[in-house]
Protein backbone atom coordinates (compact mmCIF):
# COMPACT_ATOMS: atom_id res chain seq x y z
CA UNK A 1 0.00 0.00 0.00
CA UNK A 2 1.26 3.36 -1.02
CA UNK A 3 1.88 6.42 1.53
CA UNK A 4 -0.66 9.08 1.39
CA UNK A 5 0.71 12.26 -0.54
CA UNK A 6 0.77 14.32 2.29
CA UNK A 7 2.32 11.45 4.48
CA UNK A 8 4.95 11.09 1.63
CA UNK A 9 5.83 14.89 1.79
CA UNK A 10 6.08 14.74 5.36
CA UNK A 11 8.91 12.06 4.82
CA UNK A 12 10.93 14.08 2.16
CA UNK A 13 10.71 17.20 4.21
CA UNK A 14 12.02 15.24 6.99
CA UNK A 15 14.94 14.02 4.95
CA UNK A 16 15.27 16.87 3.88
CA UNK A 17 15.79 18.77 7.38
CA UNK A 18 18.04 15.77 8.56
CA UNK A 19 20.36 16.88 5.44
CA UNK A 20 20.23 20.28 6.56
CA UNK A 21 22.58 20.20 9.58
CA UNK A 22 25.03 18.67 7.40
CA UNK A 23 25.97 21.48 4.91
CA UNK A 24 28.70 21.12 2.91
CA UNK A 25 31.63 23.09 2.14
CA UNK A 26 34.21 22.87 -0.44
CA UNK A 27 37.61 24.70 -0.06
CA UNK A 28 38.71 27.44 -2.86
CA UNK A 29 42.53 28.02 -3.07
CA UNK A 30 42.07 31.94 -3.56
CA UNK A 31 44.47 34.07 -4.99
CA UNK A 32 45.09 36.67 -7.27
CA UNK A 33 42.07 37.38 -9.24
CA UNK A 34 40.73 39.45 -12.54
CA UNK A 35 37.56 40.56 -10.95
CA UNK A 36 35.49 42.99 -13.03
CA UNK A 37 35.91 45.15 -9.83
CA UNK A 38 39.37 46.37 -9.87
CA UNK A 39 40.67 46.35 -6.33
CA UNK A 40 42.48 49.67 -6.47
CA UNK A 41 39.51 50.95 -9.04
CA UNK A 42 41.64 50.75 -11.88
CA UNK A 43 43.43 47.81 -13.05
CA UNK A 44 45.13 45.70 -9.70
CA UNK A 45 43.86 42.42 -9.01
CA UNK A 46 41.78 41.25 -6.29
CA UNK A 47 43.55 39.13 -3.47
CA UNK A 48 41.31 36.98 -2.55
CA UNK A 49 42.21 33.75 0.95
CA UNK A 50 41.52 30.70 0.54
CA UNK A 51 38.32 30.05 2.00
CA UNK A 52 35.78 27.14 2.14
CA UNK A 53 32.34 27.93 0.39
CA UNK A 54 28.62 25.80 0.62
CA UNK A 55 28.53 23.60 -3.11
CA UNK A 56 24.71 24.49 -2.79
CA UNK A 57 22.32 27.29 -2.37
CA UNK A 58 20.43 26.93 1.12
CA UNK A 59 17.28 25.39 0.71
CA UNK A 60 13.20 26.04 1.62
CA UNK A 61 13.79 22.66 3.52
CA UNK A 62 17.21 24.00 5.44
CA UNK A 63 15.76 27.33 5.76
CA UNK A 64 12.40 26.09 7.38
CA UNK A 65 14.32 24.06 9.95
CA UNK A 66 16.44 27.33 10.46
CA UNK A 67 13.23 29.47 11.59
CA UNK A 68 11.65 26.86 13.35
CA UNK A 69 15.18 26.86 15.81
CA UNK A 70 15.24 30.40 15.51
CA UNK A 71 11.64 31.38 15.45
CA UNK A 72 12.35 35.67 15.53
CA UNK A 73 12.89 35.22 12.09
CA UNK A 74 9.69 33.95 11.03
CA UNK A 75 7.91 36.00 9.16
CA UNK A 76 5.16 36.96 11.19
CA UNK A 77 7.73 37.83 13.82
CA UNK A 78 10.81 39.84 12.10
CA UNK A 79 10.70 43.30 12.68
CA UNK A 80 10.45 45.32 9.43
CA UNK A 81 13.38 46.48 9.96
CA UNK A 82 15.01 43.54 9.06
CA UNK A 83 12.92 42.08 5.69
CA UNK A 84 10.18 43.67 3.44
CA UNK A 85 7.09 42.77 3.77
CA UNK A 86 7.17 39.99 0.93
CA UNK A 87 9.82 37.75 2.91
CA UNK A 88 8.91 34.41 2.87
CA UNK A 89 5.88 34.91 1.02
CA UNK A 90 5.73 32.23 -0.70
CA UNK A 91 5.48 30.02 1.93
CA UNK A 92 2.39 28.80 2.85
CA UNK A 93 2.39 29.92 6.75
CA UNK A 94 5.44 31.06 8.77
CA UNK A 95 6.45 27.98 9.38
CA UNK A 96 5.28 25.65 6.76
CA UNK A 97 6.35 25.44 2.82
CA UNK A 98 3.11 24.31 1.14
CA UNK A 99 2.91 23.74 -2.27
CA UNK A 100 4.59 27.05 -3.49
CA UNK A 101 7.73 26.33 -2.37
CA UNK A 102 8.72 22.52 -2.01
CA UNK A 103 11.96 21.66 0.10
CA UNK A 104 14.79 20.95 -2.63
CA UNK A 105 14.03 24.65 -3.82
CA UNK A 106 16.45 27.38 -3.04
CA UNK A 107 14.80 30.00 -0.70
CA UNK A 108 14.28 32.95 -1.78
CA UNK A 109 12.35 36.18 -0.20
CA UNK A 110 14.75 36.36 1.95
CA UNK A 111 16.88 39.06 3.12
CA UNK A 112 20.81 40.28 3.73
CA UNK A 113 19.70 39.88 7.21
CA UNK A 114 17.84 36.92 7.31
CA UNK A 115 20.39 35.37 5.15
CA UNK A 116 23.50 36.28 7.47
CA UNK A 117 21.78 35.01 10.24
CA UNK A 118 21.39 31.37 8.88
CA UNK A 119 25.35 31.84 7.49
CA UNK A 120 25.96 32.79 11.46
CA UNK A 121 23.88 29.61 12.77
CA UNK A 122 26.02 27.02 10.07
CA UNK A 123 29.54 29.31 11.71
CA UNK A 124 29.87 30.91 8.84
CA UNK A 125 29.26 34.27 7.10
CA UNK A 126 27.87 35.65 3.28
CA UNK A 127 30.49 35.17 0.96
CA UNK A 128 32.29 38.62 -0.08
CA UNK A 129 31.97 39.08 -4.10
CA UNK A 130 35.35 38.47 -4.73
CA UNK A 131 35.00 35.06 -3.39
CA UNK A 132 32.00 34.69 -4.84
CA UNK A 133 32.90 36.01 -8.86
CA UNK A 134 36.36 33.97 -7.82
CA UNK A 135 34.16 31.01 -7.53
CA UNK A 136 31.85 31.42 -10.47
CA UNK A 137 34.09 31.78 -13.14
CA UNK A 138 34.48 28.19 -13.00
CA UNK A 139 32.68 25.50 -15.40
CA UNK A 140 33.39 21.93 -14.85
CA UNK A 141 36.81 21.63 -16.44
CA UNK A 142 38.36 25.15 -15.98
CA UNK A 143 38.97 27.57 -12.91
CA UNK A 144 38.69 30.62 -15.04
CA UNK A 145 36.38 29.98 -18.02
CA UNK A 146 35.24 33.69 -18.51
CA UNK A 147 36.95 34.32 -21.50
CA UNK A 148 35.39 31.36 -23.29
CA UNK A 149 31.97 32.98 -24.86
CA UNK A 150 30.11 29.56 -24.53
CA UNK A 151 30.27 30.43 -20.59
CA UNK A 152 29.22 33.53 -20.77
CA UNK A 153 26.19 32.71 -22.98
CA UNK A 154 25.22 30.68 -21.11
CA UNK A 155 24.70 32.96 -18.33
CA UNK A 156 23.05 35.19 -20.13
CA UNK A 157 20.71 32.40 -21.67
CA UNK A 158 19.68 32.05 -17.96
CA UNK A 159 18.77 35.83 -17.29
CA UNK A 160 17.13 35.62 -20.34
CA UNK A 161 14.54 33.15 -18.80
CA UNK A 162 10.77 33.88 -18.07
CA UNK A 163 10.95 34.62 -14.28
CA UNK A 164 7.84 33.43 -13.69
CA UNK A 165 8.28 29.52 -13.91
CA UNK A 166 8.82 27.30 -10.06
CA UNK A 167 12.27 27.71 -9.14
CA UNK A 168 13.95 24.20 -10.42
CA UNK A 169 15.73 21.97 -7.06
CA UNK A 170 19.36 22.63 -6.08
CA UNK A 171 22.08 20.32 -6.96
CA UNK A 172 23.32 21.30 -10.84
CA UNK A 173 25.89 19.69 -12.26
CA UNK A 174 29.41 20.25 -10.03
CA UNK A 175 32.02 22.80 -11.33
CA UNK A 176 35.87 22.11 -10.90
CA UNK A 177 35.41 22.75 -7.44
CA UNK A 178 32.56 20.34 -6.38
CA UNK A 179 30.18 23.78 -6.29
CA UNK A 180 27.17 23.80 -8.18
CA UNK A 181 24.34 26.31 -9.24
CA UNK A 182 26.42 29.30 -8.88
CA UNK A 183 25.44 30.25 -12.14
CA UNK A 184 21.79 29.53 -13.69
CA UNK A 185 19.58 28.66 -10.77
CA UNK A 186 19.22 31.90 -8.53
CA UNK A 187 20.76 35.70 -7.57
CA UNK A 188 22.65 35.20 -4.59
CA UNK A 189 23.34 37.48 -2.07
CA UNK A 190 27.13 38.80 -1.31
CA UNK A 191 28.18 40.48 1.77
CA UNK A 192 29.31 43.69 0.61
CA UNK A 193 26.38 43.96 -1.88
CA UNK A 194 25.96 47.79 -0.93
CA UNK A 195 29.68 48.26 -1.88
CA UNK A 196 30.58 47.44 -5.44
CA UNK A 197 29.65 50.43 -7.08
CA UNK A 198 31.23 53.15 -4.21
CA UNK A 199 30.95 56.85 -5.75
CA UNK A 200 34.09 59.60 -4.00
CA UNK A 201 31.96 60.41 -1.63
CA UNK A 202 29.86 56.94 0.58
CA UNK A 203 28.01 59.66 1.87
CA UNK A 204 25.93 59.16 -1.39
CA UNK A 205 25.23 55.50 -1.92
CA UNK A 206 21.45 55.40 -0.39
CA UNK A 207 20.81 58.84 -2.16
CA UNK A 208 18.94 59.75 -5.55
CA UNK A 209 21.87 59.46 -7.47
CA UNK A 210 22.65 55.94 -6.88
CA UNK A 211 21.32 54.76 -10.42
CA UNK A 212 23.87 57.60 -11.68
CA UNK A 213 26.51 55.97 -10.33
CA UNK A 214 25.83 52.47 -11.56
CA UNK A 215 26.27 53.84 -14.50
CA UNK A 216 29.51 55.56 -13.95
CA UNK A 217 30.35 52.47 -12.28
CA UNK A 218 29.91 50.75 -15.30
CA UNK A 219 31.91 52.94 -16.97
CA UNK A 220 35.46 52.00 -14.75
CA UNK A 221 34.34 48.22 -14.44
CA UNK A 222 37.35 46.10 -16.36
CA UNK A 223 36.75 42.85 -19.03
CA UNK A 224 33.42 45.53 -20.14
CA UNK A 225 33.02 41.90 -22.10
CA UNK A 226 31.90 40.01 -19.44
CA UNK A 227 28.26 41.29 -19.70
CA UNK A 228 26.57 38.43 -17.65
CA UNK A 229 29.01 39.31 -15.04
CA UNK A 230 28.20 43.41 -14.89
CA UNK A 231 24.76 42.41 -15.06
CA UNK A 232 25.01 40.67 -11.81
CA UNK A 233 26.77 43.93 -9.85
CA UNK A 234 24.47 46.20 -11.10
CA UNK A 235 21.63 43.99 -9.91
CA UNK A 236 23.02 43.70 -6.61
CA UNK A 237 23.78 47.65 -6.09
CA UNK A 238 20.18 48.14 -6.58
CA UNK A 239 18.88 46.04 -3.87
CA UNK A 240 18.65 47.56 -0.08
CA UNK A 241 19.36 44.98 3.11
CA UNK A 242 15.72 44.41 3.86
CA UNK A 243 14.70 43.67 -0.03
CA UNK A 244 13.25 40.50 -0.48
CA UNK A 245 12.71 39.24 -4.44
CA UNK A 246 11.47 35.76 -5.86
CA UNK A 247 14.53 34.96 -7.78
CA UNK A 248 17.17 35.70 -5.20
CA UNK A 249 18.76 33.23 -2.68
CA UNK A 250 21.84 32.63 -0.72
CA UNK A 251 24.88 30.17 0.45
CA UNK A 252 27.37 30.78 2.86
CA UNK A 253 31.31 30.84 3.18
CA UNK A 254 33.75 30.20 5.90
CA UNK A 255 37.51 30.76 6.63
CA UNK A 256 39.32 27.49 5.98
CA UNK A 257 39.84 25.36 8.83
CA UNK A 258 37.32 27.05 10.54
CA UNK A 259 34.73 24.05 11.30
CA UNK A 260 32.22 24.34 13.76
Amino acid sequence: MYPRVPMLAGLLLAVACATASAADYVPLPGGRFASVLPADGKTAPAQVAPFALRTEPVTNAEFLAFVRRHPEWQRDRVPSVFADGRYLSQWAGPDTLGADALPAQPVTRVSWFAAQAYCQSEHARLPSWYEWEMAAAADATRADARSDPAWRERVLDWYSRPSGHALPPVGGPPDLHSVRDLNGLVWEWVDDFNALLVGSDSRDQDGADKLKFCGAGAISMEQKENYATLMRIAMLSSLKATDTTANLGFRCARPIGDTP
